[in-house]
Parts: C-alpha cells; sequence; structure tokens
C-alpha cells in the first residue's frame, strides 16, 4: 500500500511537471470562472485595467499607447478618494492572467454601477489622480503593443457586453454576474446568460494574378483592404464566403481556402474568420454593390507588395503621395493580403 502511494505520488508530480505553462494557466483561468471565492481571492494579488464608458486608460510613451495597472490597494483608495463604495471593484472582469498566475481585470469607472454612488466618477478629475487620458480604443489601438491591444480589446468587449445584459430577455428582471464576468444569470429564472461574438468572414479573392481589394465609405482616406461580412443565421463558413462575395462584388468563388481568425471588437465584438478564395480567370468583372461598398478593384502584385512595404501609409496618403494603403499590421486582413504576397500557391488553391 506504501508503495502503491509513493507510485500514485511520483505519477501525479510526473505529469503536474508535464503540464504546460499554456495548460496551467487555462486551467487556472477556468477555475477562476467557475468559482466566486477564488475569484474573489484573485483580486487581492492581480491587476486592473481601468476604463471610463468603454474608453481604456492610457499612458502615452514615445510613439506608442500604454496601458498602466493598478492593484487592489491602489484601486481600493481611489474609490476611496472620489466617494464611492469599494465593492464597486465587484463589476470588473476577468480577462486573463500571466504566467505566475497574476490574475488581470478589467473595471469601468464611467458606466453605471449598482455598487456605485453617483452614477459615474467624473473623467477629467480621474485622468489627473491616474496621471493617464481615457481614450478611446479605436483611436489607440494601432499605435499600442500586440499585448495592450488584444487584453484591451478582450475587455472592453466584456464591459460592453455587461452593460447592454442587465437585464433578462424572458423576465425584464435585472441579471447578476458571477465574479468572473464569465456569464450572467436571471435569478427568477436561472437562464444564464454568456458573452457571445458575431462571426465576420474576411476574404481576399484573386484571379490567379491580381487580387480584388474594396473599401467602404466609412474606412479612412485612401484605405482598401479584403472583403468582410457577417454570416447569416443557418450559413456555413463556405456558404457565407461565396454569398459575400457575390453580393458585393458580383463574381462567384470557385475556391476557397481558410487562414486564421481573429477577435475584432469594433464596432462590436466580432470573430474575423479569414480566407483565400479564387475565381475562374474568365470570370472577374467586377459589378460593385453600392449600398455595400464604396469601391473595388483588381491590383497586381507588385502594386499590393509595394503597399505592404509603405512606413507611415496614413501621413503619405493625406499627402497624396501615392494611390491608396492597406489596413496595420494588427488587423488580420494585413497578415491575409501578406500571405497572398509572398505566398503564389495562395492564387491558385487546390480544387
Amino acid at each position: 500500500m506504501w508503495n502503491c502511494g509513493i507510485a500514485c505520488w511520483r505519477k501525479s508530480f510526473l505529469c503536474y511537471r508535464l503540464m504546460s505553462t499554456y495548460v496551467t494557466k487555462t486551467r487556472y483561468l477556468f477555475e477562476l470562472k467557475e468559482d466566486d471565492d477564488a475569484c474573489k481571492k484573485a483580486h487581492q494579488t492581480g491587476a486592473f485595467y481601468l476604463f471610463h464608458s468603454l474608453a481604456p486608460l492610457l499612458q502615452k510613451s514615445d510613439h506608442q499607447y500604454l496601458a498602466p495597472q493598478h492593484s487592489l490597494l491602489e484601486l481600493e483608495g481611489l474609490l476611496g478618494k472620489f466617494g464611492q463604495d469599494t465593492q464597486r471593484i465587484e463589476d470588473s472582469v476577468l480577462i486573463g492572467c500571466s504566467e505566475q498566475h497574476e490574475a488581470w481585470f478589467a473595471l469601468d469607472l464611467g458606466l453605471t454601477s449598482s455598487f456605485s454612488i453617483n452614477a459615474s466618477l467624473q473623467k477629467p478629475e480621474m485622468e489627473i489622480e491616474l496621471k493617464g487620458s481615457f481614450i478611446e480604443l479605436r483611436k489607440a489601438f494601432f499605435q499600442m503593443n500586440v499585448k495592450d491591444a488584444s487584453l484591451l480589446s478582450m475587455a472592453q468587449a466584456l464591459l460592453r457586453w455587461h452593460d447592454g445584459h442587465q437585464f433578462c430577455s424572458r423576465s425584464g428582471q435585472p441579471t447578476k454576474k458571477n465574479m468572473a464576468g464569465s456569464k450572467r444569470m436571471c435569478p427568477s429564472n436561472k437562464i444564464i446568460y454568456y458573452p457571445q461574438m458575431a462571426p465576420v468572414v474576411i476574404t481576399l479573392v484573386s484571379d490567379g494574378t491580381r487580387c480584388l481589394l474594396a473599401r467602404q465609405s466609412s474606412f479612412p482616406k485612401g484605405m482598401y483592404s479584403a472583403l468582410a461580412g457577417f454570416c447569416d443565421i443557418g450559413e456555413s463558413l463556405e456558404e457565407a464566403v461565396r454569398r459575400e462575395v457575390a453580393e458585393e462584388v458580383g463574381l462567384e468563388v470557385e475556391r476557397l481556402q481558410y487562414s486564421a481568425s481573429q477577435h475584432w471588437p469594433f464596432p462590436n465584438s466580432s470573430l474575423m474568420i479569414a480566407c483565400h478564395a479564387t475565381v475562374k480567370p474568365g470570370q472577374t468583372e467586377i459589378q460593385v454593390n453600392l449600398r455595400e461598398l464604396e469601391a473595388a478593384s483588381w491590383f497586381s502584385h507588385d502594386e499590393v507588395a509595394a503597399a505592404l512595404r509603405r512606413n507611415n501609409p496614413y501621413t503619405q496618403q493625406q499627402n497624396r503621395t501615392f494611390p491608396f494603403w492597406l489596413p496595420p499590421k494588427l488587423a488580420i486582413a494585413h497578415q491575409l493580403i501578406k500571405e497572398w504576397v509572398e505566398k503564389p500557391s495562395y492564387s491558385t488553391l487546390p480544387a
């Protein structure tokens, strides 16, 4: 029995040692999502990112925005200074953790809270106290590092979802979030609501030698990108790609291939599903749907490759130094276009 105990302990210890950092982090986050007490305990050693009316607190450093973290003690002192109940911290949402299991949370000080004495904390006073600025995420997104951009995108999406789901759609009664913010429940009928993302297909179409880029009127001046649209209920990914291409530019997709996916926070939370698609060489006449697009055109490999090499494209476009520019590197559209330029195989997908 004693030897069996040692053997079992060794096996358990070995399994623990072999478990990857990713797995241990994922298991830890799962525990925080499922156990309110464990999540509240994680507040003690956690770090908080602050928002005001869905705009993150940022600090400018050279040509980049940084997202400062605050400890629980700092946050309690801040709330106390502005006459707020520290229970407001329970409005925070879990957004990740470090490899050392330091939990990361996001808290919006501008949205109405069940724990706030006033509707919200005043933005100018908060900015002075925090030595930063609450800036719209869209305006700062492409001047942030990848880690901060990803975390703040997730945080904003969760905070927005909770703000818009405070009441049950069935009973009309107030819903209650769990400590981590991974779900809300209606106490009267026990219905559980989970945060969701809208699936969007984004497709780079090629005819073998050229790729098709388009722009909407809402795009920054001169920017062209891949075609994109929401998936309809009941559609498969393949059906959504074919429909969107047909609707927007009047072309029929011959072949398609999945590339990658990305969470995209603008204007609301979407799951961008990126694909390459080809059309038959003899069927390339574009018929732009002006209800969807402002313009669309075929671009050669050299034109697109040159656009990818440009620095500060937005500034140069304002000076009209070149005809068009592409989405920034953080956008999955940029990666999709870069793949097409670097890998000729995407121009002729297998049947």
